[in-house]
């Protein structure tokens, strides 16, 4: 057709001039319709389809090492015996954080402590281990530390016994002592300045007492009482009874005390006030419920004093149940990662873990945050453990102390009808 078209049109002139003027238009008009029936015809096309949305592409992990280029940790933790369900938590946490981060300079390796910490800790360094996450219990931190100055190898333990830290030794675990601190300085912001305490007998009770009047004083305070107590019914219902002094407050209030039959008289309506405002209970949050029937004996009623515990309390989220507990305060490190990592957990293994695996996590995020700085086959660098704006995981901020223990940022908590609340948040950072 192209040719059609250029002699059409190079012939149009003369065939206009030569026929009669009447027949020049319908010529004109034939031609031009020859023309475009000749032409290229254009079909209506529909707009191309929108580019598809980008697809999220996870950045690839760095591949693995071979071993004999890889720095070895141990993680010692009890995988038999009664506390193996804890210690199979934080080793499984460990196990999340490694496959998470793909850190392919580090190989761990899980050994049970439940048989001997001692020889789990020695073969450790047989197979060449130059870190140490663990032990849990402070026993068994006890048993390793020779094995690890030995072989100049770092131990970081998930122990809350501060007393254990020091020299090659780092304790990560939550501080009473801190969580006390933090909870009386909030109380004291909120106009509480009478304070006492029930604290457990023991060696955890005998710090949580140390730290209870470090930290009344320390926020201009004042304690009025602290009862030591053996967790059984008889002794705990005597040391309620010492806390509240309620016998000089019945004679203050001139009530009578005790029936012939030996029972408490009621009297509630005729005792003198009570010296405290505030009630740290040192314990578990188990125990301080069982505490409840006994100082609403000796004239504690519900809200009638606030409730003060510890970071303990934070492993037991049914307290939010207990309607004596309501308006309680603990404080303790933030939970929102803690629950994301339980979620991910619970697809992974079936079960919920320990409120610890968390240490577990943490400790395999610390040691990736060095392990740049960590030549192959060399020490661990112990000296970046002492970093001064610390470290964060699942549990928030944290640094190491001069002392070698783990300072947390903590949040405080409020029990409530619809559950526990957070009512001073954490810091960020150091």
């Amino acid at each position: 057709m192209q040719g059609l078209i250029l002699t059409a049109a190079d012939r149009r002139p003369a065939i206009l001039a030569a026929a009669p003027r009447r027949w020049q238009a319908r010529i004109g008009l034939a031609l031009l319709g020859l023309l475009a029936a000749c032409a290229p015809q254009r079909t209506a096309m529909a707009p191309p389809p929108p580019p598809p949305p980008p697809v999220a592409v996870e950045a690839p992990k760095p591949a693995p090492l071979p071993e004999a280029k890889q720095n070895r940790v141990a993680l010692l933790v009890p995988l038999t015996g009664p506390n193996a369900p804890v210690g199979q938590s934080i080793a499984n946490a460990a196990t999340l954080a490694m496959l998470d981060i793909g850190s392919a300079n580090v190989n761990l390796r899980i050994y049970d402590t439940a048989p001997g910490a001692e020889a789990a800790a020695t073969r450790a360094i047989g197979e060449g281990a130059r870190l140490f996450l663990g032990p849990l219990l402070a026993g068994d931190v006890r048993a390793v530390t020779a094995v690890a100055a030995a072989g100049n190898v770092p131990v970081l333990s998930f122990s809350n016994d501060a007393a254990q830290a020091g020299g090659g030794v780092y304790v990560l675990g939550f501080q009473p002592d801190q969580a006390i601190g933090r909870v009386i300085a909030y109380a004291r912001g909120r106009g509480i300045d009478r304070f006492a305490a029930l604290v457990p007998a023991g060696v955890y009770g005998q710090r949580a007492q140390a730290a209870f009047v470090r930290a009344v004083n320390a926020s201009g305070g004042r304690s009025t009482a602290v009862v030591a107590y053996s967790r059984e019914p008889a002794k705990m219902l005597a040391a309620a009874r010492q806390v509240t002094a309620y016998d000089t407050r019945a004679r203050a209030g001139g009530a009578p005390t005790i029936r012939p039959d030996g029972t408490v008289a009621p009297g509630a309506a005729r005792l003198a006030p009570l010296s405290f405002q505030g009630l740290m209970i040192a314990d578990s949050g188990a125990a301080a419920v069982q505490f409840l029937p006994a100082l609403q004996r000796f004239g504690v009623a519900p809200g009638l004093v606030v409730l003060l515990g510890t970071e303990l309390w934070n492993a037991e989220p049914g307290l939010a149940r207990t309607p004596g507990l309501k308006g309680a305060l603990f404080a303790a490190v933030p939970d929102g990662r803690f629950e994301r990592l339980a979620e991910r957990y619970r697809a992974k293994h079936g079960t919920r873990p320990s409120r610890l695996a968390s240490l577990g996590y943490d400790s395999i995020l610390l040691v990736n945050s060095i392990a740049a700085n960590w030549p192959l086959g060399g020490a661990f660098p112990k000296a970046a453990l002492h970093a001064r704006e610390g470290f964060a995981g699942i549990d928030g901020a944290f640094r190491f102390t001069p002392g070698n223990v783990a300072e947390r940022a903590l949040e405080v908590q409020q029990i409530g009808a619809g559950g526990i609340v957070t009512v001073s948040p954490a810091a960020k950072s150091f």
